[in-house]
């Protein structure tokens, strides 16, 4: 046989099979385009079928995950968080690499995890992309697409399939096709609904499946696909809310994709497009802007539907109608609107068979959404709805009255899955079924699902509201959240009014919403710590009760000047960031040291940065994870330009974090400030790395930490980039040499453009370097190389150590001095000391011989329970008490050591610190006269620094170290030899 002819054999052979196959194609385009043309809101009804160009949502790109919202209420997540920025990518390029650079040689996107909350539209994006591919308008090299949403393949967990019998039963246009063609076809599958699944998926090595054919579990199927084990060619697409997103690990994940629903614009165009009449859309759009409850839920796709539902329904009856201004109203006033809908189409005339049918369907309904909001479940089978006391058969009957609020839907095998139309609403049922249970007086309906708030049936309101409370104060995840919300706003006797009849009577309830009121602002208040995110619900529980009081209480508050004076608890600070972050007015500075609350109580404060032009972060005890959240402020939608984190122990990883911030195209920081963050040459890679990107920084302050050579290096590639725009580097104290300097030079003469002013006091540049950097074509307006010397090469404040002795002729009679004059000890009897001005005649303290200028560190240790130590003006009074102990005056600042407890004191104001001295008797005190601090640390026996305290001011006069002894007290000036290291 020649050739040609074995050639028009094969070609003929295979001729059927591509009929066969192009026909299938066409018969899975042409299904999936009947089946997902049509967009409906709220339920699927006809004349709800129209609105597709009105839901558009835009999807964003989100650099790896994103930690820590997952693990908060979805409606608070979205309060808080202020939008991300990033490149918005078209739903039918969500496999496909963004068009920028640095992106073209990605790996192949494999696999996408796209998150976004509760009725943000993740399903309407799914559908937009398989309707643009089955008109061919969109990924025409797509063979196939198949859609396996987790609600239907929850009916089947239990069943063993091999891939292409489960394909089958949810494409049986594909009966004809050959289970070989799956991996030669480019094949696309969507998982849509992942927070849904009641499947538990395995990711082990443990079984394995390759073959098409293979017969196992739903979930083992799944978790190979998801691997690349099975099909490996296939293109995966996992839509799923925040909270479900990390169950599968990140390593499977190529992409993740963030649904951020309607910016502000795009709420107001969903108005004006679903409201005809344009004077009520403009009224309506002006009532939301103003409560801010309701503006923000109108992110949501599905709340904007709900709000024009009922406000347009209020209007049309009563021009001069009041319009919902808590969450709890626009629910109530929804569920009345489709109560009403109903009773229109319901042939029952008798008012009271009527009345009585409405409540014993809503009462069910709210009893099935308790029951699985309990369970966490949103999506609900025919098992949960008997088990709620609603007959299967009647179902539909359920559906079909309040067909607005509970779906039904026919799925795979013709059985039915059922849902309330948002999450938020299944919260808003079951607050209320707890309500009615607690005014029929039948709390038994609530025991077996919380049984820590049983403890007899009649338990009173507030009770019954104070257990709600400590339960949602106790929640991890925030679960409760909007459900306790909800809760207290049905207790309202104004919101009782409004669903009267569906309560047997309505209950007074005025008293027990004051001391449940109360009760919430003493929880905010009080010393217990709760989780930020809870403090933050119960003062918008306060808000859902119109309980204002809180609210006008902060806001005094942070406009006042004196923010010292009140002790704030962890749980106030939470309410004042989030009040910080939703504001509209930006804040011009914001520093929360200015506010007297505890180390934890400023770490909560933080968040609030996404609203200020310039944060002071500088000794706040931040760690490395407090950089995150700051990060992706960075990233986001922000007025921040400076921003100084120094002092804080943010080490290298840290600074990592940071650098991902600075690298966004949206990061407008100008000036970042990390001076002694116990950073090494470890951080210098990120953080040149973001030099090289197109930042807005102009200047970067990265003195007191041990850089190195090796680490300035580093540094050096980034000044080498013509996208570094950095005017000002300091790096002061940071263990520079000669073989660093050249490392400058080379980047300043690669890139001169930019560079004004270069910082290296306190190294040790050698004078060539000095002479060589100072050359005019480098441009340096100014060059700081003071102070230095080979001692300048000591890691850590060793650097800055200096040789203090006592002054003899300062000290008072009852002490004696040895160790040349570096010790000091209290005596009983009177020292024969000569007569001299400068000696201290009453107190008993004394002080050094040097003046102390720029940067000088020291240490002292004792042997007593009193002693303190100081730094003073020269000029400070020696003559009787009055203005002469350290601390009691305006120019000397002091650290009292007493039982084992600090006390900081200047001019007299003295504050006691919450670290104690038990396992120490020795601290170290840095001075930094320009930058105008003193700082005190503790010394361990393993010679780690903690950070006591930090005077700030401005010092106008040289200064002298001081000690003062009670009595039977030593104090000795120590030698500093051991390297030391700070532990924040």
């Amino acid at each position: 046989m020649s050739l040609n002819d074995w050639i028009f054999v094969q070609q003929n052979s295979f001729q059927p099979v591509n009929d066969v196959l192009q026909r299938v194609k066409g018969q899975n385009k042409t299904s999936m385009k009947k089946k997902y043309e049509r967009l409906f809101e709220g339920i699927k009804l006809e004349e709800n079928h129209t609105l597709l160009k009105m839901i558009y949502t835009q999807l964003y790109i989100i650099e790896g995950e994103s930690e820590g919202v997952n693990e908060e209420h979805e409606v608070l997540q979205m309060e808080k968080t202020h939008r991300t920025q990033d490149t918005s990518i078209c739903c039918n390029n969500i496999f496909k690499p963004l068009n920028q650079p640095g992106h073209e040689e990605k790996d192949e996107i494999k696999t996408v995890l796209t998150k976004g909350i509760a009725g943000i539209g993740k399903t309407v994006s799914v559908q937009k992309f398989i309707l643009d591919w089955s008109e061919g308008k969109a990924n025409r090299d797509v063979d196939f697409m198949f859609v396996l949403p987790f609600r239907e393949l929850n009916l089947i967990k239990d069943h063993q399939y091999s891939l292409h019998r489960l394909l089958l039963d949810f494409h049986p246009e594909l009966q004809d096709l050959d289970s070989k063609i799956y991996e030669e076809c480019k094949v696309v599958f969507i998982f849509d609904g992942l927070d849904e699944s009641r499947i538990t998926l395995v990711f082990s090595d443990d079984e394995k499946v390759c073959d098409v054919n293979e017969s196992s579990s739903v979930a083992v199927l799944l978790s190979n696909l998801i691997r690349g084990e099975l099909l490996p060619s296939a293109l995966i697409w996992i839509t799923s809310r925040p909270a479900a997103a990390n169950q599968i690990p990140s390593k499977y994940i190529n992409r993740v994709t963030e649904i951020q629903g309607f910016n502000d614009p795009q709420k107001e165009e969903y108005f004006r497009k679903r409201i005809s009449d344009e004077h009520q859309a403009s009224r309506i759009i002006s009532h939301i802007r103003r409560s801010r409850s309701l503006h923000i839920m109108c992110h949501i796709p599905v709340f904007c539907w709900i709000s024009a539902t009922v406000l347009q329904n209020l209007l049309k009856q009563d021009d001069s109608a009041e319009i919902p201004q808590t969450l709890t109203e626009m629910y109530i006033h929804f569920l009345l609107t489709q109560i009403n809908m109903r009773n229109q189409k319901y042939d029952e005339r008798d008012p009271e068979k009527l009345l009585k049918s409405s409540r014993d369907m809503i009462v069910k309904l709210a009893e099935l959404a308790f029951k699985q909001l309990m369970k966490g479940n949103v999506m609900f089978y025919e098992k949960d709805l008997i088990e709620s006391g609603i007959d299967v058969t009647d179902a539909s009957v359920y559906s079909g009255i309040c067909t607005e609020i509970f779906k039904e839907e026919s799925v795979i095998h013709q059985r039915k899955v059922y849902c309330f139309i948002h999450l938020s609403f299944q919260e808003f049922l079951a607050a209320f079924y707890v309500f009615y249970c607690h005014v029929v007086e039948n709390m038994n309906l609530l025991k077996f699902f919380m049984e820590t708030w049983y403890r007899f049936n009649e338990i009173s309101l507030y009770e019954l509201l104070q257990a709600a409370v400590d339960e949602s104060l106790n929640s991890k995840n925030g679960h409760l959240d909007l459900f306790l919300r909800f809760l207290l706003g049905v207790s309202l006797e104004s919101n009782q009014r409004l669903i009267k009849d569906l309560l047997t009577h309505t209950v007074n309830s005025s008293e027990t919403i004051k001391r449940i009121t109360q009760y919430i602002k003493d929880s905010i208040k009080g010393d217990q710590l709760f989780l930020a995110d809870r403090c933050i619900n119960l003062f918008l529980c306060l808000l859902e009760m119109k309980d204002q009081t809180l609210y006008r209480e902060i806001q005094e508050y942070v406009q006042s000047e004196n923010h010292s004076v009140r002790k704030l608890s962890p749980g106030h600070c939470s309410t004042i960031a989030y009040m910080l972050q939703v504001s509209e007015e930006v804040l011009d500075e914001f520093d929360p040291r200015k506010y007297n609350t505890s180390d934890e109580g400023r770490r909560r404060l933080i968040p609030a940065v996404v609203n200020c032009r310039k944060a002071i972060l500088a000794y706040c005890n931040l760690s490395d994870q407090c950089c995150e959240s700051l990060s992706s402020c960075l990233q986001s939608s922000n007025s921040l330009r400076v921003l100084d984190l120094s002092n804080n122990g943010l080490q290298d990883l840290g600074v990592k974090l940071l650098s991902d911030g600075l690298k966004s195209s949206h990061c407008q920081l100008n000036i970042l400030r990390l001076k002694c963050c116990n950073l090494t040459d470890q951080c210098c890679g990120s953080l040149s790395s973001s030099l090289q990107s197109s930042n807005s920084l102009r200047e970067l302050d990265l003195s007191n930490n041990d850089l190195q050579d090796s680490g300035v290096k580093l540094l050096s590639d980034g000044l080498k980039s013509s996208h570094c725009q950095l005017n000002i580097l300091r790096l002061s104290g940071c263990m520079v040499t000669e073989e660093g300097c050249c490392f400058l030079a080379s980047a300043l003469s690669s890139n001169p453009s930019h560079l004004r002013e270069l910082d290296l006091s306190y190294n040790h540049p050698g004078q060539s370097l000095v002479k060589l950097l100072s050359d005019p074509n480098y441009r340096l307006d100014k060059l700081s190389v003071d102070h230095g010397g080979e001692i300048r090469i000591k890691p850590g404040l060793q650097k800055y150590a200096c040789d203090l002795t006592v002054d003899p002729n300062t000290a008072n009679t009852h002490l004696t001095l040895s160790e040349r004059n570096r010790k000091m000890t209290y005596v009983r009897e009177k020292q024969p000391y000569p007569d001299h001005p400068d000696r201290f005649d009453e107190c008993l303290q004394v002080l050094c011989r040097e003046s102390l200028t720029g940067r000088c560190y020291w240490e002292v240790k004792w042997s007593s329970d009193h002693i303190f130590i100081s730094m003073a003006y020269k000029r400070i009074k020696r003559k009787g008490t009055e203005d002469c102990w350290f601390g009691h005056n305006e120019i000397s600042w002091c650290l009292y050591c007493v039982m084992n407890r600090c006390i900081v004191k200047h001019n007299s104001e003295s504050r006691l610190l919450s670290l104690s001295l038990k396992c120490s008797n020795r601290v170290g005190v840095y001075l930094d006269r320009s930058a105008g601090t003193l700082s005190f640390y503790s010394i361990s026996d393993t010679h780690t620094l903690t950070h006591l305290h930090t005077f700030y001011t401005t010092f106008t006069e040289p200064l002298y170290a001081g000690f003062g002894v009670d009595y039977d007290s030593s104090v000795s000036l120590c030698e500093i030899s051991q390297p030391l290291q700070r532990n924040n």
